[in-house]
């Protein structure tokens, strides 16, 4: 990146910053307080009471910082709303987290009905609208094929999967907010690369964002970014991916959210299939943290990793 975009990061970050010493403290004041998963590690309990729905915050200072940019593009409209709907749905259940002081906001089906509702939108809006063309490209290859209505559907698949991913991978403090931030910055430099300036100036503020956030995210953690923050980043990581036709590229950039939403689907099948576990415990972050890893090692572990991969997938592109 260039240092336009550096510095469009760093004043996202500020933003964000400003945005969190206002907000934490009324997050408190709300008693919107996350209560912690009794399968989890034992060592997350002193996380309980830690303020949630820091997401909320994220979302302002997106909203604030795309304002004073003056984002106005139409055709990026659509990625904002996937960003914002998104948003929208976490929202409502750490809502119902906070409220009824549990741990379990809106029901699986209901949640995967929201995204799929959301996804179903967006991918309207490509196709009647924008007119996206629906051909799939192999990395570092000339092969694509045109995929007709059948990308629709992979588009859906590809933006709830990813959005429930990165939520996956929201475990630990820092976790989410920096494989994030990785991500984005190889999108800013992937849209750029296809003069997608609108794109780019998006993925750039999120990044500004998330490194912001771990200002107050980062271990100890003084407030979680929740549901709110976590499908909403997911969301606007899918949208960048189909509207740069990057979606297999998205693997690679985002291997970490891959290999921990990989290690869920394991560890649940094959408990149903042969009773046994694959990981200590899932996602994978806590099975390194079962194996005496620190919290803090793990975080950065995976965030090298996540640079590793977004350098390969810049590569491969």
């Amino acid at each position: 990146m260039d240092m336009t975009y550096w510095l469009i990061a760093l004043s996202s970050a500020a933003m964000m910053i400003a945005v969190g010493l206002a907000g934490i403290p009324l997050l408190r004041r709300l008693n919107a307080r996350q209560e912690v998963r009794e399968e989890g590690p034992q060592s997350h309990r002193r996380k309980s009471g830690t303020p949630t729905m820091g997401g909320v915050l994220m979302m302002a200072a997106l909203a604030i910082s795309l304002v004073l940019y003056r984002v106005d593009a139409v055709d990026i409209y659509w990625l904002l709303f996937l960003v914002f709907g998104y948003a929208l749905l976490g929202l409502l259940d750490d809502g119902i987290k906070a409220v009824y002081k549990r741990n379990l906001g809106l029901t699986a089906r209901q949640k995967m009905l929201g995204q799929l509702l959301l996804a179903g939108i967006f991918c309207y809006g490509l196709s009647t609208v924008e007119h996206m063309t629906t051909v799939l490209h192999l990395p570092y290859s000339d092969l694509a094929w045109n995929l007709g209505p059948a990308y629709y559907a992979l588009a859906m698949v590809v933006i709830v999967g990813t959005s429930n991913a990165v939520n996956l991978t929201d475990g630990l403090d820092g976790l989410a907010a920096g494989t994030v931030a990785v991500a984005m910055a190889a999108y800013t430099w992937i849209a750029r690369m296809q003069d997608m300036m609108d794109v780019a100036l998006v993925s750039t503020i999120l990044l500004g964002i998330c490194l912001g956030f771990l200002v107050f995210n980062y271990h100890p953690a003084k407030v979680f970014m929740g549901d709110t923050g976590s499908l909403a980043l997911g969301a606007g990581l899918a949208g960048m991916a189909l509207w740069t036709h990057t979606e297999l590229l998205l693997i690679v950039i985002g291997g970490v959210f891959v290999a921990e939403a990989l290690s869920v689907i394991l560890q649940v099948t094959s408990y149903k299939t042969r009773g046994k576990r694959i990981f200590r415990m899932s996602p994978l972050h806590h099975h390194f943290e079962l194996g005496g890893w620190g919290e803090v090692r793990v975080v950065h572990t995976f965030w090298l990793v996540a640079i590793l991969c977004a350098c390969v997938g810049i590569w491969l592109y």
